[in-house]
Parts: C-alpha cells; sequence; structure tokens
C-alpha cells in the first residue's frame, strides 16, 4: 500500500447515500428557517421601525451565536461525540421559531434569533462529521451533498416568506415550528445510524497521519481564514441588504426582490453541490482558486449593470463563491486529521461570524453612505482569492485513486 492511500480501500465503496440524504434534508430544513428569518427583514424593519445597523444586529446577534459556540461544540465531540445531540440542537432552533412569532421588541427579535444560532451552532458540527463518515471516502461528494441541502434551504426560505409571511404577518412564524420538528424526527434516525457506525468503526479506524511540517499547517490555515472571510464578508452583502438594494436601485416592490433574492440563492444551492466532487476529481486548491478569484470580474461590474444584467451576474457570483465552501471545507479537514468536528465547527462557526459580523458593519455603512456604495466597495473583496495561490496541494494520493476507481468502474 503507497503512503497516503487509504487504509482500508473496501471502506471507499461504502458511501451511505441514505444517509447522506437524511443529513442533507435536515440540513435544507435548518437554513430554510435561517433565510427566512434573512427575507422577513422588511417585516420587523416596519413593524418595530428599525435602522440598517439595528437590521445587522439581528444578523450578527444570529450568527456570532452560532459562531461562537460551534467550535466549542467541535472540540467537545470530537473527544465526546454525541449522535443524538443533532435532534437536541433542532429542538433549539424550534423554541426560538416560537420566540421570534410572538416577539414584542427589538428585544426579543434579539433573542429568539440568538435560540435559533444556538440550535445552529449544535448541529452543523455533527452534521459534517456525520457526512464525512457516510462518505465512503468520496469526501467532497459528500461534503456537497450535505451543503447543497443548506443551500437549497436557503433558497427556498425567500419564497416561503413571500408566500406565508408577509401576507399572513409575524404569528405566521410559527408555522415554520414544524419544520424543525419534522428536522428533529429525521435526526434522530440519523443518530441511531451514527451510533451504530461509531461501535463499528471504535477500534478499527484511526486518523491519518499529517504529513506537513507545522509552520506550512498553520500558514496553510491564516490563507483558507482569509479566503473564508472574503466570501463571507461579500456574501453578507448579497444576504442581506440584496432586497433593499434592488427597491431602492430599481424600484421594484418587495416580494419581487425576493424573487431575485431567490435566484441568487438558488444558484448557491447549485455551486454547492458540483463545487465538492469536483474538488474529488481536480484537487481541493484549484477549485477554491476558480471558484473565489474568479469570480472578480463579476463583483466588478455588479453595481454598474441594469436590473436584468444584475441577475444574470448574482446568479454567476452565487454559484461561483459556494462552490468554494465543500471544497475548503474538506481541505481543511485533510489538513487537520482526526479533528472533523473541531474543523468543521471553525469554517462554519467563521462563515457565520463573518456573515454576521459583514452584516452589521455593512448595514452601518449603508446607513452612512448608502446600499449603492457598499456594493461597490465590497466588490473588491474576491480580489483576496489571489492568496489561493500559497496554498499547498494535499490530498493527492487519495484524489488519483477515487479518478483511477472511477476509470475503472
Amino acid at each position: 500500500m503507497k503512503a497516503g492511500e487509504p487504509a482500508h480501500p473496501q471502506r471507499q465503496d461504502a458511501t451511505a447515500f441514505k444517509v447522506l440524504g437524511a443529513i442533507s434534508f435536515s440540513h435544507f430544513l435548518n437554513d430554510t428557517i435561517q433565510s427566512l428569518m434573512l427575507a422577513i427583514y422588511p417585516l420587523f424593519k416596519s413593524e418595530f421601525n428599525l435602522n440598517f445597523t439595528q437590521i445587522g444586529l439581528i444578523t450578527l446577534t444570529f450568527q456570532c451565536t452560532a459562531s461562537l459556540l460551534q467550535p466549542v461544540v467541535g472540540m467537545y465531540t470530537d473527544r465526546h461525540p454525541k449522535p443524538f445531540s443533532l435532534a437536541l440542537g433542532m429542538g433549539g432552533t424550534l423554541v426560538g421559531l416560537l420566540a421570534l412569532s410572538l416577539a414584542s421588541s427589538f428585544a426579543m427579535v434579539l433573542l429568539a434569533a440568538a435560540l435559533i444560532g444556538t440550535g445552529s451552532a449544535v448541529f452543523h458540527p455533527e452534521s459534517a462529521r456525520v457526512a464525512r463518515l457516510a462518505s465512503g471516502g468520496r469526501h467532497g461528494l459528500a461534503q456537497s451533498i450535505f451543503q447543497v441541502g443548506g443551500n437549497a434551504g436557503s433558497a427556498t426560505g425567500p419564497l416561503l416568506a413571500a408566500w406565508i409571511v408577509l401576507p399572513h404577518g409575524q404569528r405566521s412564524i410559527a408555522f415554520f415550528s414544524l419544520l424543525a420538528l419534522i428536522a428533529m424526527v429525521v435526526l434522530t434516525r440519523v443518530g441511531v445510524w451514527y451510533r451504530q457506525h461509531q461501535r463499528q468503526t471504535k477500534k478499527t479506524v484511526s486518523a491519518p497521519a499529517q504529513s506537513l511540517p507545522r509552520h506550512l499547517v498553520w500558514r496553510t490555515l491564516g490563507v483558507l481564514l482569509a479566503l473564508i472571510f472574503s466570501k463571507f464578508f461579500y456574501l453578507a452583502s448579497i444576504n442581506s441588504y440584496l432586497i433593499f438594494y434592488l427597491i431602492g436601485e430599481y424600484g421594484i416592490s418587495t416580494q419581487t426582490a425576493q424573487y431575485h433574492l431567490f435566484y441568487f440563492l438558488f444558484a448557491v444551492a447549485a455551486g454547492a453541490l458540483f463545487g465538492g466532487p469536483i474538488g474529488d476529481r481536480i484537487g481541493r486548491k484549484q477549485v477554491i482558486w476558480i471558484s473565489i478569484l474568479g469570480v472578480a470580474p463579476f463583483t466588478l461590474a455588479l453595481p454598474y449593470v441594469g436590473l436584468g444584467a444584475s441577475v444574470v451576474l448574482t446568479v454567476i457570483i452565487g454559484f461561483l463563491l459556494s462552490s468554494a465552501f465543500p471544497a475548503i471545507l474538506v481541505y481543511a479537514q485533510e489538513l487537520f486529521p482526526g479533528k472533523i468536528g473541531t474543523v468543521s465547527g471553525l469554517f462554519f462557526g467563521l462563515a457565520f461570524g463573518l456573515a454576521g459580523i459583514g452584516a452589521a458593519v455593512l448595514g452601518h455603512l449603508a446607513d452612512l453612505w448608502g446600499i449603492a456604495a457598499v456594493y461597490k466597495l465590497c466588490a473588491f473583496l474576491p480580489l483576496i482569492g489571489l492568496l489561493a495561490i500559497f496554498l499547498p496541494d494535499i490530498g493527492v494520493a487519495e484524489r488519483k485513486t477515487l479518478v483511477r476507481r472511477s476509470a475503472n468502474a
């Protein structure tokens, strides 16, 4: 056996697609709920007479609650896996939704956002671990299947807001607690599989050795974090403020603007689906390089085009940017083998935290300078993708094994 190849090649064919489907569906429900919060900002803005800074604070509360807790959850579950923590985390989301539907003040909205963020913090690190355990060695494919569920949910939330919440008001948010309840049932079944898998592999599978020098590992981590900053700070400008930008710049209705947000988020889901398996084939570094730096021409053009062209550009931007995250996450997991929960919690948490900070900062800048100026400023963020040139090419042996198996199939 060659160095760097999987220690248990017979496990490579054992991709548990039913488990991946279940965890992806749960991710869909979880992120539908998350994006619902973003899509109903206009409702809360008028209901509580909020400014853009307060809108940003809602996102900051939700995202930072999730970001601060996720690495802690991941570190703990690396040492003490908790198969049924997935369902427990979704229970926190359910309580947060009920609180959001009954909120009578801005402070109560912030509390509800914190509860939903806490539920998300518990969900993501362990669900990312389940995706890797069920991958059968196809780690990029598994992460893409897992993440496409979340991105599809993010695209669905604005539609449900337009169809249900805006016409029927704040109390209708309680309806979405049923989604959290369904997810709890599915995740309980996933927890049963996780527990059985854990018992079967506990004494036979060990983490692969890391061959990169320590200084190179930490330098590479720094580059990955810079790329995550570029991606999610830019995404915050669209996720939180695209609706307001379209309304202000083109004079369209709130409902029409929500459809435009759906187009963008649908493209994000498609990019996540393709990013992982392409990374399995051609290498994570290549996908990261293309997806983050390659989006720069489109972000630079976005603030200067008409409504029709802006739809096309946001779709391209969403697809390219989202294809990077499965590759980045699996790349980081290979960089720190044996610390799947910690790495997943760090990167999901950082993504949420940067999105929250970005929403708050950009909201304040929008109050000062206007939304259009914010979009012009953020257009330069993808140029940080130039740092991808410093990423070493890791996971080569595993990728060659998967390509060889595909060719022989």
